[in-house]
């Protein structure tokens, strides 16, 4: 059984800057794509960001491009979400999730693993 170990959430001020990181556990963390997804109160899951296994590859969701950085150290089988320039339409409850397979991927439904979630919200 994969766990998924969410960190790093909080409050952050419109503008700022928040890291979230997502542990994992087993010994095969760099065969698969990890990605992020966000669910605000009464809103749908969203897709916020996925990097394939080896790191070389990555998207993200057009309402956080140019602002959030996805990164993964698989020496430590974790996976970072670095986000900059947060407004308050990024409040949320932030999830990672481990991929079907080791390539990039959106779909909530192409990952098999979830954590719990981590909260952030963006307010002054």
């Amino acid at each position: 059984q994969v766990q998924l170990v969410e960190s790093g959430g909080g409050l952050v001020q419109p503008g700022g800057s928040l890291s979230v990181s997502c542990a994992a556990s087993g010994r095969t963390f760099s065969n698969y794509a990890m990605g992020w997804f966000r669910q605000a109160p009464g809103k749908e899951r969203e897709f916020v960001a996925t990097i394939s296994g080896s790191g070389g590859s990555t998207d993200y969701g057009d309402s956080v491009k140019g602002r959030f950085t996805i990164s993964r150290d698989n020496a430590k089988n974790t996976v970072y979400l670095r986000m900059n320039n947060l407004k308050p339409e990024d409040t949320a409850i932030y999830s990672c999730a481990r991929g079907r397979g080791s390539s990039i991927r959106k779909r909530s439904e192409d990952y098999d693993y979830w954590g719990q979630g981590t909260q952030v919200t963006v307010s002054s």
